[in-house]
């Protein structure tokens, strides 16, 4: 496993989601609540990038190219939570890596679109990168093309590469719930309303409906992971871990048909439930933590700042190396998406909340 040595959190988020993420659930390590507490007030959520600069089709470094051809061997024994398909593969140099696949589930689709849009803007997430799969010791029954040479492809597939840094975890926290954004504090460092509410207002626009504790993280980028290098991390970040369940709309079962990459029910969910008072439209689901939430002023002017630096080209972009318009049963053309994306954006730019 790759390990952080000596980035700082603003390097880190320029690289993007570099597969170097170190679990930090071994004893000695985890931390208090005290502990986490502290570290949490002083987390941020977002970190400037040049927008109209990012490449939203080669994505994150330390990925693969989209579209890529990618040989590995079928890994036994690696679980991995969740209701869709995904299996674990080590690559030639050894590198396990967690690929989902299947055209009809939505999570490739939607997870490639949502954490490149996040990444652009500069908030973070695990990576996903769009690639064809050819898998040694695959079942042939699983999904895939039997290749009859011990190999079985998966044409539509992604390999997920974990954000950079170290978690931060104590004996009754794994992730956090979205609550738990109101706990940082500006005053001691942490990220201002503006972005904590920037990056609620885009999960509504996503429709992330599976925001449940574990769905998120909060990393310590850096060398150090020592127990008590996390407790006094200079730099905690707060991301969203998985974001398969987007570009659909919220339910309260996370149904994947319903909830991930359906064209359909997300191009007519508008994004607020309450425009007057700026109250998000987002169901809530039996896992969620977050639910309707209100947005502030600046938090809606933030994220509208951002998203206006969109070109076209990216929009569209997005939408094709995500390959929404292959999606058998929820998917539609590329315009079709974008133009649901810009609907959404005059919807956040149409209205001043109150103070």
């Amino acid at each position: 496993m790759r390990t952080v040595r000596g980035l700082t959190l603003a390097t880190l988020l320029a690289i993007g989601f570099a597969g170097c993420a170190a679990a930090v659930g071994s004893a000695g390590k985890v931390l208090t609540p005290d502990q986490r507490l502290s570290v949490l007030r002083r987390a941020q959520v977002w970190q400037p990038t040049n927008i109209p600069a990012m490449d939203v089709t080669r994505g994150p470094d330390g990925g693969f190219p989209a579209g890529a051809d990618v040989e590995c061997a079928y890994k036994e024994g690696v679980k991995y939570g969740g209701r869709s398909p995904k299996f674990g593969c080590e690559l030639p140099d050894h590198d396990v890596v967690k690929v989902r696949y299947g055209a009809e589930n939505g999570e490739i689709y939607a997870g490639v679109a949502a954490t490149r849009l996040l990444w652009a803007l500069g908030f973070g997430a695990d990576g996903l990168y769009p690639v064809r799969v050819f898998c040694r010791h695959c079942s042939a029954t699983s999904g895939g093309v039997d290749l009859q040479d011990g190999r079985v492809r998966f044409d539509l597939a992604a390999i997920e590469r974990p954000f950079a840094g170290h978690k931060i975890e104590s004996d009754t926290e794994d992730g956090w719930p979205w609550s738990e954004l109101d706990l940082v504090q500006p005053g001691v460092g942490g990220a201002p309303r503006a972005q904590r509410d920037a990056l609620k207002l885009l999960a509504v626009m996503l429709q992330h409906t599976d925001s449940k504790a574990e769905q998120q993280r909060l990393i310590c980028p850096g060398k150090g992971h020592s127990r008590d290098e996390l407790a006094n991390c200079a730099e905690p970040f707060m991301l969203i871990h998985d974001v398969g369940l987007t570009f659909g709309r919220a339910n309260w079962r996370n149904n994947n048909q319903v909830g991930s990459t359906n064209f359909d029910l997300w191009s007519k969910t508008p994004v607020w439930k309450d425009r007057a008072h700026c109250v998000g439209n987002l169901s809530g689901s039996h896992t969620g933590t977050l639910k309707n939430p209100v947005i502030s002023e600046e938090g809606r002017a933030f994220l509208a700042g951002l998203l206006a630096q969109l070109t076209a080209a990216q929009l569209h972009d997005l939408f094709a190396v995500a390959r929404f318009d292959r999606k058998p049963h929820g998917g539609a053309p590329v315009e079709g998406w974008v133009g649901a994306f810009r609907q959404k954006l005059a919807e956040i730019q149409a209205v001043t909340c109150p103070s």
